[in-house]
Parts: structure tokens; sequence; C-alpha cells
């Protein structure tokens, strides 16, 4: 299984070149959910998931969530 960084709001993959891409084959490899979690948490997006990426069967498994540094969505009072 590939840890990968998803972003919730384009369902896009950070890819090792630091842009992002619609393919989560991809997707930048993290060790563990900790490492892809600390790096998640320093980019500048919203809303982010910690997916994991079965290769044989091309199944996403949602493994954590969180926000990064981008701007946070207002909501109405």
């Amino acid at each position: 299984m590939n840890i990968m960084i998803e972003n919730a709001d384009s369902l896009e993959y950070l890819a090792a070149d630091n842009r992002w891409t619609k393919f989560a084959a991809d997707g930048k490899h993290y060790p563990r959910t900790g490492a892809a979690f600390d790096v998640a948490k320093k980019e500048p997006i919203g809303k982010f998931n910690i997916v994991g990426y079965i290769t044989e069967t091309k199944q996403l498994i949602n493994l954590n969530h969180g926000r990064g540094r981008g701007v946070t969505e207002s909501q109405p009072a």
C-alpha cells in the first residue's frame, strides 16, 4: 500500500515534483501516515486526506484527514 496526500477539495494527489496530479499512481509515496500528515500540514491547501493506495486493485483507503496552511473557508453565521 502506498501512502499519499490527497487534496480533499480537488481530489488530486501530491506528486514527487510538488505538483498535483489527478492520477493516484503518480502520487508521491510516504513511508508512514505520520510523515505524510506532517508534510500535508505545511502545504498551501485547505482540507486534505491521507490515503492508502493499493496499486493491484487501484483502491483508495482514507487513513486520516486534516487542514493545511491554506486559507480557511468562512462559515455562515
